[in-house]
């Protein structure tokens, strides 16, 4: 492709309002042009990129035995009803009515397609003979993203690939699931990315047990906590702390229980100072409402709550932060000075909590604090559960190593669904002896674009991008210095046939401008190989071939350059299969 010939607008300074490294070098880099906050029209070379890791995610997708398909973007608002995904999804589904006739229709624009592909299975997956199997789709989601920033990372509108397995049994599940987690390996290792696959919550989804493939970035606005020493990594949501169950005897001499006036202290920080201890010396009291029964949870006052861990530990459906008329009547005061003595209620306490000995607790009154409060003599528990989230330095769930947090990009996600979509909306199979079951589900999704924007966050150095071979948008870009020159341009000319002819991907920058401003663009969208044709070494009978991040050209004669070229695509990418197996 000539330079000429397409549209690359690249940008001399930093836009403005890009507020992290991938935005900011997308647009600078003429990938992307935004048209409105959360959509993004991907100029030629971006969308080249987006279709080449398209095109990986397909055929590894394939090869791990899925069946691709292609369902509507609009879907009837009925079947989230139906899954009682309406109300999970709240203002992130975008749905409307729309006239037909003369009545309204209540549609969405699919954020995901669970209930599409499950209402499919229903309709024609009807014997254990036509299971199992998989299927994926590569199609842009709708999701209306109340703060759409990051560029492309967070957008309204988005291409994912997401696949479904229907199973007849846990073991087919198994396996397609192990299938799906070994693709997904292989696609981000193609695609060039430095990922890390960890234990994650299933949201909104829905599900028992999923991964997340993440890539750490500086810029990341997930938390991933993971172990260096051996292979333990989950989000933040899902991260073990490591500690156990670990009820101590009370003191053989405790503290007087005393209380103290706290007028308008309701928080940790502001009871700290008033009472001049430490937050690691409190134990706070929340009330959660769990099914619809009041649960006071107690934490160190220094540790944040993690609800999906609470409601494992209480076997609740449905779990939520009880209002404050609820907390009145529970604890005989208002929201600020809740704690453990004297409550009725039940009680649950993370493992570190038994350990703040003595603590200081909210009183159940209002305006006061309690002191000197001691497990075992104030307060009684049978036993402790993880209910926080995992901070740096805890030990590690599997080795007793300490845990580091770093932040990173959600790239892809994988789900064992079980049979939540396939009952709610009637997927079912009859067995060998013709009675029938739910149908058992997977889900497995990766953010197309997410990858292209997790290679520009993570891939570049002060002079712009720097692709992998595998989805640069050309594999090599051709500088003929001068092209009003006739042998500059002669030479760079046999170049570019060759290597087309070769399969390569060349972008032949034939623009009448400045040397200086070639180089700069090329470094800037981040081609991986460069030849130089023109200026002293032309006339040496030599040009330069260097890949992106390296500080030296190797000169080569002229006769040799379009094959020295191919040996070194060959080479990167022999190199490049090696390390995906």
């Amino acid at each position: 492709m000539r330079w000429t010939q397409t549209l690359i607008p690249t940008m001399k300074e930093d836009p403005a309002d890009a507020e992290v490294p991938s935005h900011r070098l997308m647009l600078r880099a003429g990938l992307i042009r935004q048209l409105m906050a959360g959509a993004y029209t991907y100029l030629p070379l971006g969308y080249r990129a987006l279709r080449k890791a398209e095109a990986i995610v397909r055929e590894e997708m394939e090869r791990a035995g899925a069946v691709e398909i292609f369902m509507p973007a609009l879907q009837p608002v009925d079947l989230f009803e139906r899954t009682g995904r309406f109300d999970a999804f709240g203002n992130v589904l975008i749905n409307f009515h729309v006239p037909r006739g003369d009545r309204k229709v209540h549609l969405a624009l699919g954020p995901t397609h669970e209930e599409v592909v499950t209402d499919l299975a229903a309709r024609h997956i009807s014997s254990y003979r036509q299971l199992p199997i998989t299927l994926f789709q590569i199609q842009t989601k709708f999701r209306n993203e109340e703060r759409p920033r990051f560029g492309v990372l967070r957008t309204s509108e988005f291409l994912m690939k997401d696949a479904y397995s229907f199973s007849t049994s846990i073991e087919q599940l198994e396996e397609a699931y192990r299938r799906m987690y070994d693709a997904y390996c292989r696609i981000f290792a193609r695609c060039g990315l430095n990922y890390v696959a960890v234990e994650a919550e299933s949201g909104p989804i829905g599900g028992d047990a999923s991964h997340e493939f993440m890539v750490p970035a500086a810029n990341g606005e997930d938390h991933i906590i993971r172990c260096a020493n051996c292979t333990y990594g989950a989000n933040l949501e899902r991260a073990e702390t490591g500690r156990a169950p670990d009820l101590p005897d009370v003191p053989a001499d405790p503290p007087a229980l005393e209380k103290q006036k706290t007028p308008g202290a309701t928080s940790i920080e502001q009871v700290s100072k008033m009472l001049k201890c430490g937050r690691e010396q409190m134990v706070k009291t929340l009330i959660f409402l769990a099914d619809g029964e009041p649960v006071a949870v107690l934490l160190r006052g220094d540790h944040e709550a993690n609800e999906g861990k609470i409601r494992r530990a209480l076997g609740a459906g449905r779990l939520e932060l009880a209002d404050e008329q609820t907390i009145e009547k529970v604890t005989g005061a208002p929201v600020g000075f809740a704690g453990p003595v004297g409550l009725s209620c039940e009680i649950i306490a993370d493992h570190d909590v038994p350990r703040v000995q003595p603590a200081v607790t909210g009183a159940n009154e209002v305006d006061l604090h309690l002191t000197g409060v001691t497990f075992g003599r104030d307060y009684q528990l049978s036993t402790s559960f993880d209910l926080r989230d995992a901070v740096e330095g805890d030990p590690c769930p599997k080795c007793k190593n300490a845990l580091e947090l770093v932040h990173g990009i959600e790239v892809g996600h994988v789900f064992k669904l079980g049979t939540k979509y396939s009952e709610a909306l009637g997927a079912t199979f009859l067995d060998e002896r013709e009675e029938r079951h739910p149908i058992i589900m997977g889900c497995y999704g990766i953010g197309v674009n997410r990858i292209i924007a997790s290679l520009a966050e993570t891939s570049h150095d002060e002079n712009g991008l720097i692709w992998p071979l595998t989805i640069a948008p050309y594999e090599v870009i051709l500088l003929p210095l001068n092209v009003t020159d006739e042998e500059t341009t002669r030479v760079a000319e046999g170049y570019r046939e060759e290597l087309e002819e070769a399969g390569v991907d060349v972008l032949y920058d034939d623009r009448d401008v400045r040397p200086g401003v070639k180089f700069k663009d090329a470094d800037l969208i981040g081609i991986p190989l460069r030849i130089v044709v023109g200026g002293k070494g032309l006339k040496e009978g030599k040009v330069e071939i260097r890949w992106r991040t390296d500080s030296e050209a190797e000169k080569v004669p002229v006769q040799d350059g379009a094959r020295t070229a191919l040996q070194m695509l060959e080479a990167a990418r022999s190199e490049q299969g090696s390390l995906v197996g």
